[in-house]
């Protein structure tokens, strides 16, 4: 994962804006397929045998969509982990380390950060606006996107349009390729709609390069897991 994404996320990656919209079909109690509390604990002690650090790291992929809603055990195991890798950032950094599921989780949870960073940008606002007005429906995000923009489907691109909420879906049913499908019509739609955008805004040409940047990320992601 390059580090220029990772390092313009601020805050808590692995948490969401209040009231936003989440996943509720199909759903089973966390704890029955969460984090192992003994590999957790010989992780955080050291003690854990290397050859089970990728088991351990695919546990905490397939947790970390529903990190919000984790009963308390399994939140308290998830910050186990995240503590004893130091913060938020060198989780993502962690589970990079390790191919399939685990790298994909953590650049999507890059992604998701990334659009909810740009939220209250008003030049990614208009900019998305024009993307809209000339392309309706980008390629890859039709039954996403909402089929027509006003001010509030515009002034949250990462919840109030369902990208991020749909992300975990997919993450969470266990559907890893859909939902690097679905970052990868983000990506393509957002870095389109960057270079088409006035020059004048930092901010757009900004989440242009962070966009080419996890398109590769993730497409190289997607293709091993």
């Amino acid at each position: 994962m390059h580090d220029k994404p990772l390092s313009k996320l601020a805050g808590h990656l692995l948490h969401r804006r209040p009231g936003a919209s989440r996943p509720t079909r199909h759903r089973v109690g966390p704890d029955t397929f969460g984090l192992d509390e003994e590999r957790v604990l010989r992780f955080a002690d050291g003690t854990l045998d290397p050859a089970q650090e990728p088991r351990l790291a695919e546990e905490v992929a397939e947790v970390l969509p529903l990190g919000w809603s984790l009963s308390p055990r399994a939140k308290e195991r998830l910050y186990t982990v995240t503590e004893h890798l130091g913060g938020e950032p060198r989780l993502l950094e962690w589970l990079d380390r390790h191919p399939g599921l685990p790298r994909l989780t953590a650049r999507l949870v890059v992604l998701t950060g990334i659009l909810d960073r740009y939220s209250d940008d008003a030049g990614v606002v208009e900019a998305l606006r024009s993307s809209r007005a000339e392309e309706p429906l980008p390629a890859g995000l039709e039954g996403v996107l909402p089929p027509e923009t006003d001010e509030e489907t515009l002034s949250d691109i990462s919840y109030r349009i369902d990208i991020s909420y749909r992300i975990d879906e997919l993450l969470f049913e266990r559907h890893p390729q859909d939902a690097a499908r679905l970052a990868l019509a983000t990506t393509d739609w957002l870095r389109s709609a960057a270079r088409r955008a006035a020059p004048s805004s930092p901010g757009t040409g900004e989440m242009g390069d962070l966009m080419d940047h996890l398109h590769k990320d993730i497409s190289e992601a997607g293709a091993a897991a």
